[in-house]
């Protein structure tokens, strides 16, 4: 049996959506795009330092966009989920389907 013929296959799961903090934003995000800072760390339980951390990677990997703009005098943020971010969503949810049919 090939790697391509094995229902089990976890190799090709997307390590960067996979993080639970991530997989979180991501799923956010495929819902409500754009989000603003402070509503997704709401939504996905994080503190300012730890989705800062985890959106950076999801903006080095061309997932997300963040737009920093002032509304009235103060900074806002809105969090963008590009094509290519809602393309590797859209696989790694495909991925995750084909391991839970695999495993029925």
């Amino acid at each position: 049996m090939s790697d391509q013929d094995n229902p089990f296959d976890h190799s090709r799961i997307d390590d960067v959506i996979h993080g639970r903090l991530r997989l979180g934003i991501m799923a956010y995000l495929s819902t409500v795009s754009p989000a603003i800072f402070g509503e997704l760390k709401d939504k996905v339980g994080a503190t300012d330092g730890n989705l800062s951390t985890h959106l950076r990677k999801l903006e080095d990997a061309g997932y997300i966009r963040q737009e920093k703009r002032f509304v009235g005098r103060r900074p806002q943020t809105r969090i963008h989920l590009t094509k290519n971010g809602r393309k590797a969503w859209v696989l790694w949810i495909s991925q995750m389907q084909g391991l839970m049919r695999a495993a029925e």
